[in-house]
């Protein structure tokens, strides 16, 4: 393992993978001069994909091919330095790997760095590469970009191939990127979506402001939908910007949800001050996540009996020896509300939402302090993780020292339009939050 001094303990292993013959010389390239790393869940040839934890790594042996989306940054002229860190077997937000160590926050050392993508995020916040590789299942690569500070982007599902990339759940996860500017995220993304080079520039038709779910956020309103709105008012016009109560509008359009939703599990979601339907949308979400995270790995974990970290132990074993019920309601679940948001959005809408509820927590918090944070942070996650429409946390500066972000959400298949509305709006962003923090 690295130096965790040198690198602020983002990588597992340093290598160097330079572009094929013909790339690394051809300055027309996209990523030409560009260097990356890839969080240890990606397969590249010759590398044992360690997938966070040291006896997956022992009873596992070295990939024979590199994945396709690791290629493809390569032959679009980029070089890696290494494979990063993560969660063990990707089944964290918080980023804390005892075996290995947990990446330095470049923010906020005392905060974690935010999971399972945790290496991947601070290589790039810490300015370590100019992009990395991560995975999302339920907001691997969402909530790191947020805890450190920088551009993090979930693609439309199944839109990057995940070959080579060991499964978490194969229903919701994706293939993301890390950057620190929206430049370097449009071009990755350019790369990884296989999108032409040239596509139209088109103007959002509305940007939906979720009000109840940035009442989830511990964030001034000013600071966070504040900003978005002074931005978009600012460069598209005031009728462009709309509210609305995402609870109540998934709640009538995804029927599905009742089966989640009861009066104990709507008590429990006023005592973490939640959102009901979301809440459901979440549980919906995570009931299908241990269902096929157990098809993939049970076998392997009932075996071996791998050690396993705090909190992390008891999640995975929890999954391991579930009898998920409800397995084809959570596939309606996901069905209906992918139909609802695009009728709410359109070809050219957006959903506007806190990435997640608050900044990073501290550094070993006791699970149960968490509680209520992780469910808000779920709810939220859970609209894109479900609906398999992809996203993009944007830093916003800081508040009170600690970063923080707000995410867009666009249609399913709609990223080259995403990626593009976030590099037209990050300067006039960037004027607003360095107003506010003067």
């Amino acid at each position: 393992m690295a130096n965790a001094s040198e690198d602020n303990g983002a990588f597992m292993e340093k290598f160097v993978l330079e572009p094929p013959p013909g790339s690394s010389s051809n300055p027309q390239l996209p990523l030409h001069g560009l260097t990356f790393a890839v969080k240890d869940i990606f397969d590249v040839a010759g590398y044992v994909t360690g997938f966070g934890n040291p006896d997956w790594a022992r009873t596992h042996s070295a990939a024979t091919s590199t994945a396709p989306a690791v290629l493809d940054v390569l032959k679009d002229g980029a070089k890696s330095i290494g494979k990063t860190v993560m969660d063990e077997m990707a089944y964290s937000i918080n980023g804390e790997n005892i075996h290995y160590g947990t990446p330095v926050n470049p923010c906020a050392a005392e905060r974690v760095p935010g999971g399972s993508s945790s290496g991947s995020a601070v290589a790039v916040g810490a300015g370590l590469t100019d992009f990395s590789l991560g995975t999302d299942t339920g907001g691997s690569v969402r909530v790191p970009a947020s805890y450190c500070g920088i551009f993090g982007f979930r693609p439309s599902h199944d839109a990057v191939s995940t070959s080579g990339v060991t499964p978490m759940a194969q229903s919701f996860d994706t293939v993301g990127w890390f950057a620190r500017d929206p430049m370097i995220l449009k071009r990755v993304g350019h790369t990884l979506l296989h999108l032409p080079d040239q596509d139209a520039a088109l103007i959002p038709t509305q940007v939906i402001v979720a009000d109840d779910c940035f009442e989830l956020s511990s964030i001034p309103q000013d600071r966070i939908p504040g900003i978005l709105v002074s931005s978009v008012e600012k460069l598209y016009g005031a009728n462009v910007v709309k509210h609305a109560i995402l609870g109540d509008y998934v709640q009538e359009k995804v029927p599905s949800l009742g089966h989640f939703m009861s009066k104990e599990t709507k008590t429990k979601d006023q005592e973490h001050n939640n959102i009901p339907s979301l809440a459901a949308l979440s549980t919906a979400m995570r009931l299908l996540q241990k269902h096929e995270f157990k098809n993939n790995h049970g076998e392997w974990v009932t075996t071996v009996k791998p050690d396993f970290g705090p909190g992390l132990a008891e999640r995975i074993w929890e999954a391991v020896e579930s009898t998920v019920e409800h397995v084809e309601i959570c596939r309606s679940v996901k069905s209906e509300l992918r139909d609802a948001l695009s009728a709410l959005l359109g070809d050219t809408g957006i959903l506007a939402i806190p990435t997640v509820p608050g900044p990073p927590p501290k550094l070993q918090t006791d699970a149960t302090t968490l509680e209520g944070f992780r469910a808000r942070a779920f709810s939220l996650l859970s609209i894109a993780g479900v609906s398999g429409f992809c996203q993009v946390s944007i830093p916003l500066g800081t508040h009170e020292d600690l970063p923080v972000s707000v995410s867009l959400i666009a249609k399913h298949g709609q990223d080259g339009f995403l990626l593009n509305l976030v590099q037209n709006l990050y300067g006039t962003i960037k004027e607003q939050v360095q107003a506010v923090q003067k």
